[in-house]
């Protein structure tokens, strides 16, 4: 007995191993033959990890396993994923493993697809990207090349996905979560076929989702009619959301299509089964929800499906005096009739229309009634709409469970009755969008993150006219902002319906404007995770195509106050461009044209101000911008004219960012003076120039142009005058406030003292008062510490030039002086002397003449020795004085 129990048990361990092992052996060969089914079947780029074989798996069958499978498709959809599977497998007798090509095909049994994607496209041209399978010369070789059979028991497909995409019809497709099983026999002409499917289903046509992720469910019995193709439907009960719907009827396939007979209904017929329709997302636990009424689904689907045709569709919802309400909700909603058919008589798609003839409900008191046709849905779809009713928005989340984002109130009333097709609204045909009757909103208000404060709407009352929707009145407020306006509207239904711009002419009125009431905080984790608020910048809204006339009593940008403040306003592509825009400011008058624009991330400008006599105290005071162009102004008082051109970047308090602006400014004063609040530099100017009293300095018709860039203000060289003293100042200073200026002080030399005017004691009063003296003020530093140096140099040089050249134009007129008195005494001579004498006296003459000459240029020459003496002398004397003037004690350069 033990002798036969070993034999066995060595016998089973031998099968088993031989079980086990024997697939490694035939690795390469299943590699193979799965390879030369790809490549005589499929016109595909086909990859695959690894492909596994086991008889034990699925004992007494072989199991072969396909792992990371990936189809690409060639062109038109080159590089496109058409499937991708984590695992494929069958089943099959393991004497199928072993048949050669000449035994006909492999014959499998079961087929087990994991996690596959799968997606099915039609392009616009036609094209499938499913047709990938090669066509077989004959038929012969079709049955005799070695490739697959089925002869299936079953099928299971989990957690897979499936998109199909028909761009000539605009519809989708998408289903997700997807599992499936199957088992019958198909082996047998007829036989019978048992079902499980669940998923997931979105359904979009024309750019219109009917289906948003709703959960379907399937348990059904096909009958298999292998002959003719035909496929019936029995004991068939489907589940979308919770819905149940029992259909019965068949599905033929033909050699250009198929051919559908189906009808389907709702087994009961509860308002709760219409409540089941809408996803749970947004119809939340119905299960205790409180119905009355009826709701009653049905449908007759019956035709050809080809190319060119579909089936005929009669399908309707109704329901009659319907109510429903949430038990956590204080209100319900009650009245309702819905009468609604989607119908197709012809067997064209383009002749499928959808007709809600009635959809009526009342909330609380208000009472809601519409109807809607909808024709031609898939060329050029032609809409004609009823509305007649008031809805209090406050009361839509009190009556069902819906999330809002932000809090809605108000009350709209509306009678409306709107013809347009879809072309006219995407092209702007505005003659065939026939609209008319009005809608009013009142005690409207909106709040959102998005907005620092809520939108009330007090009354807002709107007319529809066949063409253009005219704004009658406005009014609003934001915070402490105010705004009414009128205005006409040109495409309203283009902006709601179609995502277009919203194109009109308005007039906005406002007694105050505040900036910073439409912006919004926002809340940011700091670095040290503390919580900080910023400003998020206004963005000038995409979907805007409009012209405003603008007119403000007030309107407050940041610590600015611009009173009466006009113009206009062209906004287009997020962008706004002010024209005419004026207002009253710092007691004069603001010009503004320009534009602002949003479109890129950091918002930019390209303005023109024209100030015309603002007070000068006032404004540097609280304009950035005038601070940073000319900081020295902030001591001056008086009036100023100005005309600015610049442009750059604005911040996100919409406020001109320094470093990025660039242009020109030019400057008039009127009237000013040096004010009594003195600056640290008017300090230091005063305390080394003290021969210059800055109070009195003339200021009037000050003229001068002032060009920026890259953070830099360069001012072009201009005059002043002190008294006699005239005075340049050039040079340039950055936003940071550092400067690089010079300014030139030409000194009359009677400002010198009594050094300088003994040193010139020789020249008359009218030479000295003539004589200037350049003194050179070197400004650095920033304008709350600055530094200032005084240069000499060039005024010793050019006071020491004019005395010399002084005293040598006196010695030679002494000498011209001489010549003439020795000419005019020979003039006076006896002219009627004789020709002999004559000579004579012309060569007594010429000896004085030659002896003047000669002294002359002794004296010329012993001149220029006390000159070069006296030029050092000068220079020496020069130095002191100025040393003196500027309180230096005699240094060449002053600090």
């Amino acid at each position: 007995m033990k002798k036969i129990l070993k034999i066995s048990g060595i016998t089973l361990l031998t099968i088993l191993v031989l079980l086990i092992g024997i697939p490694f052996a035939f690795h390469g060969q299943i590699q193979d033959m799965v390879k030369r089914f790809i490549n005589e079947n499929l016109n595909a780029q086909v990859e695959f990890s690894d492909v596994s074989l086991s008889f034990i798996r699925s004992f007494p069958q072989a199991y072969v396993g396909v792992n990371n499978l990936v189809i690409t498709n060639f062109e038109p959809f080159k590089d496109e994923t058409f499937i991708s599977a984590k695992n494929i497998s069958f089943t099959m007798s393991i004497k199928e493993l072993f048949k050669a090509a000449s035994e006909g095909p492999i014959v499998i049994n079961s087929i087990y697809l994991d996690e596959a994607l799968l997606t099915l496209k039609t392009d616009a041209l036609g094209n499938n990207n499913y047709d990938i399978t090669k066509d077989n010369e004959t038929e012969t070789t079709s049955e005799s090349d070695g490739s697959f059979a089925f002869d299936i028991e079953d099928y299971k497909i989990s957690n897979s996905a499936v998109t199909y995409v028909d761009e000539i019809s605009k519809m989708a497709i998408h289903i997700t979560e997807f599992n499936h099983e199957g088992k019958g026999a198909f082996s047998t002409e007829i036989s019978e076929l048992d079902t499980k499917s669940e998923a997931n289903v979105s359904f979009i046509f024309d750019n219109t989702n009917y289906l948003n992720s709703n959960p379907i469910k399937l348990d059904a019995k096909i009958g298999l009619d292998l002959v003719n193709s035909k496929y019936t439907f029995k004991e068939n009960k489907a589940l979308i959301n919770e819905l149940p719907i029992e259909f019965q009827g068949y599905v033929q396939l033909l050699e250009n299509g198929q051919d559908i007979d189906i009808s389907f209904e709702n087994p009961e017929s509860s308002f709760k089964s219409f409540l089941a329709v809408i996803p749970k997302a947004y119809s939340k636990d119905i299960e205790n929800v409180e119905t009355t009424g009826d709701f009653k689904i049905k449908g007759i689907v019956k035709g050809i499906l080809t190319e060119e045709t579909i089936p005929t569709l009669n399908i309707s919802f109704q329901s009659n005096n319907a109510s429903f309400r949430y038990p956590d909700l204080p209100k319900g909603i009650e009245n309702i009739v819905i009468d609604t058919e989607i119908k197709n008589e012809t067997g064209f798609m383009k002749d499928t229309y959808v007709n809600i003839n009635t959809l009526n409900f009342k909330i609380d008191q208000d009472v809601f009634k519409s109807s809607i046709a909808l024709k031609n849905l898939t060329e050029n779809m032609f809409v004609s709409a009823n509305i007649d009713g008031v809805l209090n928005l406050g009361n839509i989340n009190k009556a069902y469970p819906i999330e809002l984002e932000n809090d809605l109130t108000g009350i709209l009333k509306a009678k409306l009755n709107a013809n347009f097709d879809m072309k006219a609204i995407e092209t702007n045909a505005y003659e065939r969008i026939k609209s008319s009757g009005s809608a009013s909103i009142s005690d409207f208000a909106y709040s959102s993150e998005t907005f620092a404060n809520p939108i009330q709407i007090s009354e807002t009352v709107m007319a529809f006219n066949p063409t253009t929707v005219s704004l009658s009145n406005f009014k609003a407020k934001t915070g402490e902002s105010d705004l009414s306006g009128t205005g006409t509207i040109n495409n309203l239904l283009g902006f709601l319906l179609n995502d277009g711009t919203l194109q009109g002419h308005f007039t906005l009125n406002s007694n105050l404007f505040k900036i910073n009431d439409f912006m919004s905080e926002d809340e940011v984790q700091t670095a040290d995770n503390t919580t900080a608020t910023s400003s998020e910048s206004l963005k000038i809204p995409a979907f805007l195509d409009c012209t405003i006339n603008v007119n403000a009593k007030t309107v407050v940008y940041d610590n600015l106050n611009l009173s009466d403040v006009s113009g206009t306003l062209l906004i287009k592509d997020q962008q706004a461009t002010l024209q005419n825009m004026k207002s009253s400011i710092f007691d004069g008058a603001l010009s503004i044209a320009g534009d602002v624009s949003t479109k890129g991330e950091t918002p930019t400008f390209n303005m023109s101000l024209s100030a015309d006599g603002f007070d000068i105290a006032k404004s540097f005071k609280d304009l950035e911008l005038l601070q940073s162009l000319a900081p020295i102004a902030n001591i001056i008082q008086g009036k100023i004219n100005t005309n600015i051109n610049l442009s750059g970047d604005l911040d996100e308090e919409f406020a001109p960012n320094l470093n990025t602006i660039s242009g020109n400014a030019l400057a008039e004063l009127l009237a000013t003076r040096i004010g009594d609040n003195q600056s640290e530099l008017m300090n230091k100017l005063e305390g080394t120039l003290n021969f210059i009293d800055f109070s009195k300095l003339d200021l009037k018709d000050l003229k001068t142009k002032l060009e920026f860039a890259n953070g830099k203000v360069s001012v072009t060289p201009f005059d002043l005058k002190y008294q006699d003293i005239g005075i340049t100042i050039s040079g340039a200073h950055s936003f940071d406030q550092t400067m690089d200026y010079s300014a030139v002080f030409n000194v009359p030399a009677k400002y010198l003292g009594s050094d300088v005017n003994r040193l010139i004691g020789k020249i008359n009063d009218n030479e000295v008062n003539q004589i200037t003296i350049p003194v050179t003020a070197n400004i650095g530093g920033s304008f709350t510490n600055p530094s200032v140096k005084t240069d000499l140099t060039s005024g010793v040089s050019n006071l020491t030039k004019q005395l010399i050249e002084i005293e040598k134009q006196k010695l030679l007129n002494e000498g011209k002086d001489k010549v003439s008195n020795l000419i005019g005494n020979m003039i006076g001579s006896n002219q009627t002397k004789t020709d002999s004498l004559k000579q004579e006296q012309n060569n007594a003459v010429k000896n004085v003449l030659e002896g003047l000459l000669s002294g002359s240029k002794t004296k010329t020459d012993t001149t220029s020795t006390e000159t070069s003496t006296k030029t050092n002398t000068t220079q020496n004397t020069v130095k002191n004085v100025l040393g003196g003037l500027l309180n230096k004690n005699k240094k060449d350069t002053v600090n």
